[in-house]
This record gives structure tokens, sequence and C-alpha cells, in this order.
């Protein structure tokens, strides 16, 4: 296999994020960025989006479940938890399978980053 150019990558991650955050919270957090730190933008576009994302092996619902379970793990991410929960919708999830993903961690990241996770996306899951 072998493995996609920088042009290739970043209109792959592109067009991925347009997909899955056009308009919502993961387009603003590249947004902000840009001018922060443009190529911490480009390497999320090009690496994240258009290189992992993009990967075969497992689809777009359940690789944006597992980033909604990390985040809501870390604790401390939430515009993250936000963009990965709206981007799951986006991707075909459930709000009940983004709700369960969450409540699953309850003994392994515990109930207060469980709690503070479901206060998050509470207007996500609840429109």
């Amino acid at each position: 296999m072998t493995t996609p150019n920088t042009d290739t990558l970043h209109r792959q991650g592109l067009a991925l994020l347009e997909r899955l955050h056009g308009g919502h919270a993961g387009q603003a957090i590249v947004d902000e960025m840009r001018d922060i730190c443009p190529a911490f933008a480009d390497m999320s576009i090009d690496w994240a989006l258009g290189g992992i994302m993009a990967r075969p092996g497992l689809d777009l619902v359940t690789r944006q479940l597992v980033l909604v379970a990390a985040c809501a793990t870390l604790g401390h991410a939430e515009p993250q938890l936000r963009a990965h929960a709206q981007a799951a919708i986006a991707a075909g999830a459930t709000k009940e399978q983004i709700v369960e993903t969450i409540l699953q961690l309850t003994f392994y990241a515990g109930g207060p980053a469980v709690r503070n996770s479901l206060v998050a996306i509470r207007d996500i899951v609840s429109s």
C-alpha cells in the first residue's frame, strides 16, 4: 500500500472536515488554530482527518464514538467532545449511541467525567 501524498491527504481531510464538522464545533476548533498556529490546523486536517480518519477498517460512526469516549475519559476536552459528538451524528450515529458510549465509561473514566460529559453534550443529544 502506498502512502498518499500531502496534497491528497489535505483534500481528503478537507472533504471529511466538511462532512463531519461543517459549520459545527470541529470546524471552529480548526479555524481558531489558523490564527495561533496554522501548522497545527494543517496537521489536523492532513494527519487526523485525511490520514487516520480516512483509513479503512472502521466505519466513521465507530471512529467518532471512539473519539467521544476518548474525550470523555480525558475529562478536560469539552470542545473536542462536543465536536466529536456532533460529528458522530453527522456520520450516522444515534443520540442514544452517543449517550451509551459515554455511560459505558462510568467504571473506567469515573462518575464525574461521565456526568460532566453528559452535561457538556446535553444540547446535542436533546435536540
